[in-house]
Parts: structure tokens; sequence; C-alpha cells
């Protein structure tokens, strides 16, 4: 095995300190978007200088790309079990389907709240919308296309009719995106609220899908 030169970091330093990094940059390019962050102050936010910056995610381009990368992962592992259980629910008949989705909204929720910063980099982003609009494509489209899926397979099983699974994907992921940013400068408020909205979230669906106890009966 190769010595270690003096000063050259071991792997698990080197991990440490690029989460540190992406940390920092996240929570800077959440705050102020892309163009009012620079490295030295990524550098500074984070406890270290410019040029460990630059050799853990080089350009800045690349940071906020990383940035990006970071909280996909952390979404989609959320969201992964969620989906898969509801579906193994779909052969088990509506009921089940109904409950299993409920469950998925609630994981939504609950990870967008608990992470506000997702959110908070993504407004930033979607405020130019063609800028850096490949992010979408990578990090965002994915998690569309996770939920849309389950939505489809609901609906060839018989358990609801969803004709337009995009536009329902699309406008759940803005009404809890909003509810974050309404109720991120008041956390209590925030705690306060989660039932309530994921009480909300469940009625729009019951009401989408299963009113008059029938699947898709309007």
């Amino acid at each position: 095995m190769p010595r270690r030169r003096p000063g050259r970091p071991r792997r698990s330093e080197s991990r440490d300190t690029r989460e540190v990094v992406l940390t920092a940059a996240t929570a800077l390019f959440a705050a102020r978007g892309f163009d009012a962050v620079g490295l030295r102050q990524v550098a500074a936010a984070a406890g270290v200088d410019v040029a460990t910056v630059s050799h853990h995610t080089g350009t800045k381009a690349q940071l906020y790309d990383a940035c990006f990368a970071r909280v996909f992962v952390a979404e989609r592992d959320a969201l992964q079990a969620a989906t898969r259980a509801a579906h193994d629910a779909l052969d088990t008949g509506p009921a089940a389907a109904r409950g299993a989705l409920h469950d998925l909204v609630d994981v939504f929720v609950d990870f967008l709240q608990e992470h506000p910063q997702t959110t908070a980099l993504w407004l930033r982003r979607w405020l130019e919308p063609h800028r850096h609009a490949d992010l979408d494509e990578r990090y965002s489209a994915p998690l569309y296309e996770l939920v849309e899926q389950l939505l489809r397979a609901a609906a060839a099983a018989g358990a609801l009719v969803e004709p337009t699974p995009h536009i329902t994907v699309r406008s759940l992921v803005w009404a809890v995106h909003a509810h974050v940013v309404a109720l991120a400068a008041d956390a209590a408020a925030a705690q306060r609220e989660r039932q309530e909205f994921r009480a909300f979230v469940h009625r729009f669906l019951d009401g989408l899908y299963w009113a008059g106890g029938q699947p898709g009966t309007p």
C-alpha cells in the first residue's frame, strides 16, 4: 500500500471536507442564487481556502451542479421506498393504493419541510427558466417520472383514473413547495401546520381519484 505523503488528506477526510463545502455552498446558493455567490464566499462559509473548494468541486458551475446532485440524491432516497411500497399495494386494491399514495405525499411533505433549502435552491433556479435548464433534466425530471410511473401503474391496475399524470405530479410538487415557502420564516407554524397540510393533500387526492367511492368518479 502506498504511503500517504505529508499533508495529503486521507480519503475519509477528503469526503468530509467535500461535504462541508457542499453544505455551505447549498445554503449560499439557496439564499442568494448563482450569480451572487463566489467561490471565496463558499470557502469562507466552509472554513477552508479557495483552493480547497476548487479541488473538491471544480468551477463554480460544477459546484452549483454538485449542490443540486446532493439534494437530488437525498430526495430520491426519501421517495424511492415510498413509491416501491405504493407499487406493491396496487395488487391489493384501490383502498391500499389510496393509503400508499397518502403515505407517499406525507414523505414528500415531510422531506421538504425538513430540508427547506431544497425548495429555496430550486426556486432560485426556476427564476431563470432558460438558464441551467439541464439541471431539471438530471435532477428534477427523474423524480417526477418516479411518481408518474406509479400513477400510470395505478391507472393500469384499475385503482384510479389518471389521464395526465405529468400535470398532477407537477401541480402537487408546486403546491408543496409553495407551502414550504409560506412557512419558512415560522418554524413553530411549520410544525403546527404540517399535519393540516398533509390532511389537505389527502383530501385533494381522495377528491381527485376516489370521490363517491369509485376510482376516478367525479
